[in-house]
Parts: structure tokens; C-alpha cells; sequence
């Protein structure tokens, strides 16, 4: 039986033409000077994927528009000129999806839901000629997945939900030199909306999830098994996972099922294998975005329902401070990246009054 989700369920396609897009001159705010300003619009989009390419582009593709389904037409954000413009539509519109940059510069789509279902399709993005072609299927339908990059150039997806369960433990490798995916050990408990984070030894930490999930574990691509490591201090879903320069990660936010958003964060020690309490997050916040920016800090972002505020995380004192401005509107399920130059770009979302076309730039 499949399920409405996020309220896009049923509604047909827009055309790749439904939205114009829009330019606008990148960000002028001097250097050292915390803001944020709006930068081009693009089609309205709300939990579409954004990934940083080799060129320095962004890639923005899918999601789903309030009453108009899931979306297949995908945009290229330029940070010199500050505009959007149209690349090649996705084969099949899908939201909840993953976005992988891999090795070779291509993005892997995987899995995600329509009007049509649950998808175990996914396809591949080609920067040099910006179009996406179809590539093996998963053996699993998947949405609220996590996908990761592991070392060795290949792709972990793991978990999920699908039409007929609660949560996923299965996972799966693509391999992008022979297009397909294969099977490796299970996760011990399955989960979706979780978060997967890469450590410098190349496990993955998988951590949270719902139903309300404290539980991590950890990845060993080496040996293609998972295995328990300590839990969180709190169950959570919808939260953030963030690694901090010195291996450790950062767990912010987030909710618990049923639950108002949480305010608390917590850091995961690779060394001990241990989550430890961190300071209070200066809002409670589900749904937002964390960004790791060059000198260390994690910037926080928005979050249901549609906050504007943000907050920045200094792993050193363990602290979050409220920026000095909040962003240009409020957002939930946006998308957060870090451009080469530092800034960060913040796209699309839910708004106060649905999905969103416009984008902003932090300067840190």
C-alpha cells in the first residue's frame, strides 16, 4: 500500500519550461561580514538533492513543488554569475532521492518516490555533456535512504523505507565502473531518515533514525558488515551529522517520532566509540541544514516550521552562537552547499507558503 508523502503524492509533472529561470548578481557582502543575501531563483523546489561539481557548479535536480508532484528538471547554479540555468531533465522525477558526486566527476540518483511509487531506478548526471542517463537498478526500493561515498570509489546505500515496511536494514554497492549494485551486510536494525556520516578511516557511521532511533552503527567497507557502536544520548529523526575537522562528529537536532524538534546536540568519538553531550543549539530544530565551513565551524540553518534563524557550532568551546542576521526567509528541507570560495549556498525549501524558488548566500 503506498502511502501520500509531503504532500506531492498524485499530482502531475511539471514541465521542465513551467518555471523561467532567473539571474541575479552574486553576492557583493564584504569579506569577515556574517550575512546572508538573496542570490538568482530557480524552479520552485522543495527536498530536491544539490551536489558541489568538479567545475564548481551546483547541481540542483528534482524534488517535488506543493501540488504539482515530483520533478524531473534539474538546474545548474553558477557562483560567479550568481544565476541558474536549465541542464538536462532527470529520466524518471523523484524526491527523497540521493545525490552522489562520484569519482569521475558524474552524480549518481538513487532511488527516491512519485506519484508512481517507491523507485529502485537510478541514474547518472554527466557534467560534460548535462544530461542523465539510466544506470543499473538497486535490488531495493528505497526512499529517506543515506548514500555515501566510500574510499574506494564505490557508493553505500543503506536503509530506507519502502511500501511495505517501516524501516529498511538492508543495503547495497554501486559500482560505478560496471553500473550496478550489489548486496553487502545488513544494518542491524532498520531505519530510514537516518543520517551516514564517512570517518577518516573510511567506516561509515550510520547513526538515528526512525522510529526515534538512539542507536548507531558503523560500516567497515573492508570487511562489508556493519556493527554496533554506542548509542546517542536521545532518540532522533530528521536531524544533522556533520564531521568536525578533528574526526569527530557533530549530531544536532533533529526530533524524536511524535516529538517537538530538539534543541540538544551531541558528538560521536570515533576513538572511544561514544556519543558525548555538547552544548544547547540556540533553537529547537527539525529538518534543518548543517554545513561545515573552512574554519571549522558548522553553520545550522532553519528548519520546521520554516525558521529563518541560524546558528553557527564552535567545535572548540562546544558552544552555538545565533548569527548575527537571520536568512533572507524561513526554510525547512532546503539544501545547504558549501562553494569553493567558502560561501554557502542555501536553496529552495518549504517556506510559509510552500515550496520555494528562491536561494540565498551565507558569507561567512
Amino acid at each position: 500500500m503506498l502511502v501520500a508523502i509531503g504532500g506531492c503524492f498524485g499530482a502531475p509533472e511539471p514541465q521542465a519550461s513551467s518555471a523561467p529561470t532567473h539571474t541575479a548578481a552574486a553576492s557583493n557582502a564584504p569579506k569577515g561580514k556574517s550575512s546572508f543575501n538573496a542570490t538568482g531563483s530557480m524552479a520552485n523546489r522543495n527536498d530536491q538533492t544539490a551536489t558541489l561539481l568538479n567545475n564548481g557548479l551546483v547541481l540542483i535536480a528534482g524534488g517535488c513543488c506543493q501540488g504539482s508532484g515530483a520533478i524531473a528538471s534539474a538546474q545548474l547554479y553558477n557562483p560567479k554569475t550568481g544565476a541558474f540555468s536549465a541542464t538536462g531533465n532527470m529520466t524518471t522525477g523523484r524526491y527523497y532521492d540521493t545525490a552522489t558526486l562520484l569519482n569521475d566527476g558524474r552524480v549518481l540518483i538513487a532511488g527516491g518516490f512519485n506519484e508512481y511509487g517507491v523507485l529502485a531506478s537510478a541514474e547518472l548526471y554527466d557534467p560534460k555533456t548535462g544530461t542523465f542517463s539510466p544506470t543499473g537498478g538497486m535490488g531495493t526500493k528505497r526512499y529517506y535512504h543515506a548514500a555515501t561515498l566510500l574510499q574506494d570509489g564505490r557508493v553505500l546505500i543503506a536503509g530506507g523505507c519502502c511500501d511495505i515496511t517501516d524501516g529498511l536494514a538492508t543495503a547495497e554497492l554501486y559500482d560505478p565502473t560496471t553500473g550496478s549494485f550489489s548486496p553487502t551486510g545488513s544494518m542491524i536494525v532498520g531505519r530510514y531518515r537516518q543520517s551516514a556520516t564517512q570517518l577518516a578511516d573510511g567506516r561509515v557511521l550510520i547513526v538515528g533514525g526512525s522510529p526515534g532511533l538512539a542507536t548507531a552503527e558503523l560500516y567497515d567497507p573492508k570487511k562489508g558488515k556493519f556493527a554496533a557502536t554506542g548509542s546517542m544520548i536521545a532518540g532522533r529523526i530528521n536531524h544533522t551529522a556533520t564531521l568536525l575537522d578533528d574526526g569527530r562528529v557533530l549530531i544536532a537536532g533533529g526530533r524524536a517520532v511524535g516529538l517537538s524538534a530538539l534543541d540538544s546536540a551531541e558528538v560521536y568519538d570515533p576513538k572511544t566509540g561514544k556519543f558525548g553531550a555538547t552544548g544547547l543549539m540556540t533553537t529547537p530544530r527539525s529538518g534543518h541544514s548543517a554545513t561545515l565551513l573552512l574554519d571549522g565551524r558548522v553553520l545550522i540553518t532553519g528548519g520546521s516550521p520554516a525558521l529563518d534563524s541560524a546558528e553557527l557550532y564552535d567545535p572548540r568551546k562546544g558552544q552555538f552562537t545565533a548569527t548575527p542576521h537571520p536568512m533572507t526567509m524561513g526554510r525547512s528541507g532546503q539544501t545547504a552547499t558549501q562553494l569553493p570560495d567558502g560561501r554557502v549556498l542555501i536553496a529552495g525549501g518549504t517556506g510559509e507558503t510552500g515550496s520555494s524558488s528562491s536561494a540565498e548566500l551565507y558569507q561567512p
